[in-house]
């Protein structure tokens, strides 16, 4: 029996790109009835519905954002870490959803709150529920870290403190329980430190922070449960070592050879490259401005590291690896994840590669093949912008409707 439409809703733009799709088309009517997309095409059938006119704006699907901090408050990154309590935190957090989902990010993977509670999760839940804003999450809870890596919080205290902060575990054993508890919390995901970081001062992107036996029992662990994982990863060790363990993704590898970019490829993993995020930093080394109120530290290892961090770049738009967008937002403000498009550009990836990355890539990565699809069957989550992204990749910037779940959440006359 065929499903009763006609009180759906009509969503009719000049222009439609699917998410899959080498170029834009025209003319697109899209049916949205309870949710999902019933139907696409130049006409859609009969019936007396809504319908929303998007003149000659572009129809997208709704982008995916594969690596945020939906938590962090990157103005005041230690004082979240020792003093503010979970409550403060997820209240913080809540214009941070809504802003994001104004902005057409409809779905997003938070890669760890630094909080002891798993709050991600009841943000995570609460959304899902209707009873706040937001883009639909997949959650990693914590990183967990090996000590003096760079999930371990603690490092950052002067040692007065006498404390730790993170989720720590060295060893097999103990990763293996770390693991467990957090799928336990509900986690759909499962975040670990494979390499070293440039923002912590204890550590350095290009050292392997767990050994392989640690990472196999790790990710062993995860899989039982059903649980993917990926791994904080610059270095190219870390990031070979985290590939054999079987990880689904990797977050960065931006200090990873062509050799290990083959290797992901050949074992169908997807790297999240954040590109933005060291785009910027390589861009501002002479600005002093820039790296206040930032350990000195940091900025050290993004010298030391310019010329391989820039190779690495290369690399990976040369590769066929597949390549899903993730910004590491609330390491900086999170209303300019969507330069991560630019960035990813300016390397040299195409714009229709780092479309597909926050659309049909991510969704194939997060296993949602129901989500960054224009097409019957999928849900409906379709945002669109007046210029053309695969003419100026900016226009991405400039989201100005989203529907949301088919609802809509801003509409086109929205402020």
């Amino acid at each position: 029996m065929t499903a009763d439409t006609s009180t759906g809703t009509v969503v009719v733009a000049g222009r439609c790109w699917d998410g899959r799709a080498e170029a834009p088309s025209g003319h697109t009517e899209v049916l949205v009835h309870r949710g999902r997309i019933a139907e696409v095409g130049a006409r859609v059938s009969g019936g007396t519905r809504q319908v929303v006119d998007l003149g000659d704006r572009m129809l997208l699907p709704g982008f995916i954002d594969c690596h945020i901090h939906t938590t962090v408050d990157p103005s005041a990154l230690l004082t979240a870490f020792v003093a503010d309590p979970a409550t403060v935190i997820a209240l913080r957090a809540l214009p941070v959803l809504r802003d994001l989902l104004d902005r057409g990010f409809t779905t997003v993977r938070d890669l760890a709150t630094f909080a002891t509670e798993p709050i991600t999760i009841h943000l995570r839940d609460a959304i899902a529920e209707g009873l706040i804003a937001g883009p639909r999450m997949l959650v990693a809870p914590h990183l967990i870290s090996a000590r003096a890596a760079h999930g371990d919080i603690s490092t950052l205290l002067a040692p007065e403190h006498g404390h730790e902060i993170g989720v720590l575990a060295d060893g097999p054993a103990a990763v293996t329980r770390a693991v467990r508890e957090e799928i336990r919390a509900g986690a759909d995901w499962i975040k670990f430190g494979a390499t070293g970081g440039f923002g912590t001062p204890t550590d350095d992107p290009g050292q392997a922070t767990y050994t392989s036996q640690e990472m196999d029992a790790l990710v062993a662990t995860a899989a039982d449960l059903g649980v993917p994982c990926t791994p904080h990863a610059y270095g190219d060790e870390g990031v070979a070592r985290a590939v054999r363990a079987g990880v689904r993704s990797i977050e960065h590898g931006n200090l990873a050879s062509a050799e290990t970019l083959a290797l992901m490829q050949g074992r169908g993993v997807f790297l999240v490259p954040t590109q933005f995020m060291v785009s910027d930093a390589l861009e501002h080394l002479d600005d002093d401005e820039y790296w206040l109120g930032k350990d000195p530290a940091e900025r050290a290892k993004f010298r030391r590291y310019t010329d391989q961090l820039r190779d690495s770049a290369r690399n990976v738009a040369a590769s066929e690896v597949r390549v899903a967008f993730g910004t590491d937002a609330g390491m900086f403000p999170h209303e300019q994840n969507w330069r991560e498009f630019p960035a990813m550009v300016h390397t040299g990836i195409s714009p229709l590669r780092a479309l597909r990355a926050a659309t049909s890539t991510a969704a194939d990565l997060l296993r949602r093949p129901d989500l960054g699809r224009i097409a019957p069957g999928a849900t409906a989550d379709l945002i669109a912008v007046p210029g053309d992204p695969f003419d100026d990749i900016d226009a991405t910037g400039a989201v100005d409707f989203v529907m949301h779940d088919g609802a809509v959440h801003r509409p086109i006359d929205a402020p």
